[in-house]
């Protein structure tokens, strides 16, 4: 359940987003200066300060918001490297204790609660946190919102134009079938980061099943979202992918336990060894 949890937080997070979505994309276009003083905690202490950020980087690129996107992105996505390093420590641990895993959950197939107490035990000796791989989802989902509420209600952001696109404009708003690439782009780049990381990952069953699903939830939301934001995630994919490239494409990948499968690849093995213990005799 532990190993699985991020996966969840992942579909909350990305329900909320729906939800933000549609409850949010009548707000009027504000600048800058106006959030400063507006009535919203949120808008007058979080989202001011990334939209004038936004604006500040644009200024660097002359007056591109599409590319003060791009460097938010690096910036966010460089600050919590850190805690994707961490992740991957832990990941690697948690591969390596697989087995161990593996035993107390058959040791104690009947008493839930032991084996849970026993597993805690077990992380704690290795020093191992099943939840560490949550912290930079959770991180990310307020930055996320953030950033789109700083895009949706920037009216300098959605009056700009970039490489053909209205950054406000939202594709299935646009009468124009090329505004559709974005959602796309967004769709498969999420896509390869998934697959590459379900490499690393032991995931099995339903949980292995949602790795498809997931690119389909973003193209149905990049379809409503102004252009602006799946061209953020679209940046953030393509960090997600060179990261995931040198931190694990040279790693052997993990062996996957399947509780369900393993006892039978055991009799399996077992009666394979009694055929050659036969033929020996």
């Amino acid at each position: 359940m532990l190993r699985n949890r991020k996966w969840w937080i992942v579909i909350s997070g990305l329900t909320l987003l729906m939800f933000l979505t549609g409850c949010t994309a009548a707000t009027e276009a504000i600048t800058t200066d106006q959030m400063s003083g507006s009535g919203s905690w949120w808008t007058r202490n979080v989202v001011y300060w990334f939209s004038l950020m936004l604006d500040k980087f644009a200024e660097w690129f002359g007056g591109e918001y599409g590319l003060s996107i791009l460097l938010l992105t690096i910036i966010v996505r460089t600050i919590i490297l850190p805690l994707m390093i961490k992740q991957y420590k832990n990941t690697k641990a948690m591969q390596a204790l697989q087995p161990e895993m593996k035993k107390v959950r058959e040791k104690y197939k009947d008493d839930p609660k032991k084996q849970q107490e026993e597993m805690m035990k077990l992380y704690q000796t290795n020093q191992v946190n099943p939840l560490a791989g949550c912290l930079p989802l959770i991180v990310q989902m307020p930055i996320f919102i953030a950033l789109y509420t700083s895009i949706n209600k920037n009216i300098e952001i959605r009056e700009h134009t970039f490489i053909g696109f209205e950054l406000g404009l939202s594709p299935n708003n646009s009468g124009h079938w090329y505004y559709y690439l974005i959602p796309l782009a967004a769709a498969i780049t999420t896509l390869i980061q998934s697959v590459m990381m379900s490499k690393q990952q032991t995931m099995v069953g339903p949980m292995k099943g949602l790795m498809y699903i997931f690119p389909v939830m973003i193209f149905v939301m990049a379809i409503n979202f102004p252009v602006a934001l799946p061209l953020y995630w679209i940046y953030s994919n393509i960090y997600t992918i060179i990261q995931n490239y040198f931190m694990y494409s040279r790693s052997p990948k993990p062996a996957v336990v399947d509780d369900a499968v393993a006892p039978k690849q055991n009799q399996k093995s077992k009666k394979s060894g009694k055929g050659k213990e036969a033929r020996g005799k």
